[in-house]
């Protein structure tokens, strides 16, 4: 009878672990396909924005082929949006990096709209005039339109620009490490025999961005919400950030992979539960990671 019951119960027991599996396998393959869909959208959308650029650059292409004398701004124009397109290649496949994207391009495709609508206006009336002005000077009133509208539109490009030249990460992980006395470090995910947080990350290639020293914000945060390292703060306006440490580094338009370190104050322990890292350029937040430590 006592052997009955205790395999009665061997079963009971494996029919329960069998159901938890099973509905932890099938929430587990429901949310990487939501992630799967979630990245195919943003990499469609990524490519508009870049079709939309492409399109924006022909028409350059198409006014510095109808001038009759190379116009440097037009030129630079071009390689300023050629330079976007780089930047836009190699930058996150993340909400609010596509959504700056859009925004400052919508709101320059609006501002084109009209000056070409201007642009047909000015035409019409260019050619009436033409019966009564000599044929140069009306050449010279059409190149002037048409040189004050890319003049306007490279004013609102220069802004799009100056957002996409701003310095990106990838790859953000943080993790513990235990560090020997010869120097080797040993990852663990055990919070008190971690000696140090190590936060590594990659500063991802801009042509937009002017080479030389820069520096980024690093913020760790425990699973009390305290921030961790020298805990200094920096102003930017008005808003003050909080943050464990600053990574300097000196960038050469390429790739750059980086780690720092937050190691424990005096003879304490880091605290078992949730990480939080995040990466500031200025006050902008441009990456952010969590992790786990029992």
């Amino acid at each position: 009878m006592e052997t009955q019951k205790s395999s009665t119960g061997l079963k009971v027991g494996l029919g329960i672990l069998l159901v938890l599996f099973l509905g932890t396998a099938f929430y587990t393959s429901k949310l990487y396909t939501e992630k799967q869909e979630s990245e195919k959208t943003l990499t469609t959308e990524k490519q508009q924005v870049m079709n939309d650029l492409n399109n924006m650059a022909k028409q350059y292409d198409e006014a510095i082929a109808a001038s009759e004398v190379k116009d440097q701004d037009l030129v630079d124009a071009r390689d300023r949006i050629q330079g976007l397109m780089d930047s836009l290649k190699v930058s996150q496949n993340s909400v609010n990096s596509l959504w700056r994207y859009k925004k400052k391009f919508l709101a320059l495709q609006e501002e084109m709209d009209e000056l070409l609508v201007e642009n047909d206006r000015l035409k019409v009336e260019n050619e009436y005039l033409a019966t009564s002005l000599d044929s140069t000077q009306v050449q010279l009133a059409e190149r002037t339109v048409f040189t004050d509208s890319l003049l306007v539109q490279n004013t609102e490009l220069a802004t799009v620009v100056e957002d996409a030249a701003a310095l990106q990460t990838v790859g953000l992980v943080g993790m513990g490490v235990i560090e020997r006395s010869s120097g080797k470090q040993i990852p663990t995910e055990r919070a008190r025999r971690s000696d140090k947080i190590k936060v590594c990350f990659t500063v991802a290639k801009n042509t937009l961005t002017e080479a030389g020293d820069k520096e980024l914000y690093v913020q760790v945060i425990d699973p009390n919400n305290n921030v961790l390292g020298s805990n200094d703060q920096v102003q930017f306006e008005d808003q003050v950030l909080n943050y464990s440490l600053i990574s300097r580094f000196n960038y050469e338009n390429r790739n750059l992979n980086i780690c720092e370190y937050v190691a424990r104050l005096d003879d304490s322990k880091f605290e078992e539960g949730r990480y939080k890292v995040n990466v500031f350029n200025d006050k902008e937040l441009i990456s952010s990671s969590e992790f786990t430590m029992k």
